[in-house]
């Protein structure tokens, strides 16, 4: 007799948006090197919390001679690279403490001078309100007989930016 049971139990109920993308995350850091994905989600706590606000890992490669050990690319933010450089030994004996073998054998160091992020990196934008266009007297003619006064109002202020942005119409003489 057959057995029709799925492979996989199905689970009921909503699950964990962790556990939805877990497959993806995994795949995405084993893309840059890293197996293990607690390097980047516990940074801090593997480096310490002064080293992290400094750098982040970028990635993990082979040496291009071949053999044990990988190369971990540390990005360091503004004008800390000599500080972090100096760790460079405390970095690496903790990265392999978090492995829990001698992974990574050379600590690979590039410097930016934003911060980290993509939010925080931009330059700050404020947005001046613009006085808006008054309507010229065609356009108050068209909605005088409009008896809402709100919508009247609102009709005035669009008839007077679509002026305003529609260019003048040329008059040619006959």
């Amino acid at each position: 007799m057959a057995d029709f049971r799925s492979p996989k139990p199905r689970h009921r109920g909503f699950q964990s948006a962790s556990h939805l993308l877990k497959d993806r995350i995994t795949q995405a850091g084993e893309k840059r090197g890293f197996a293990m994905s607690r390097l980047l989600t516990h940074w801090a706590e593997i480096v310490g919390e002064d080293l992290a606000r400094m750098c982040e890992p970028v990635k993990v490669g082979y040496s291009r001679k071949g053999g044990l050990g990988r190369t971990l690319t540390v990005l360091i933010h503004g004008a800390a690279g000599p500080m972090v450089q100096t760790q460079s030994e405390v970095i690496r004996s903790r990265v392999n403490g978090c492995y829990g073998y001698n992974a990574i054998s050379r600590v690979r160091f590039t410097q930016s001078s934003a911060t980290p992020g993509f939010a925080e990196g931009q330059a700050a934008f404020v947005a001046r309100p613009a006085t808006p266009p008054q309507p010229t007297a065609e356009v108050e003619a068209a909605t005088a007989d409009v008896q809402d006064p709100a919508l009247r109002a609102a009709l005035n202020g669009l008839g007077a930016r679509v002026a305003a942005k529609s260019p003048p119409v040329p008059k040619f003489k006959s």
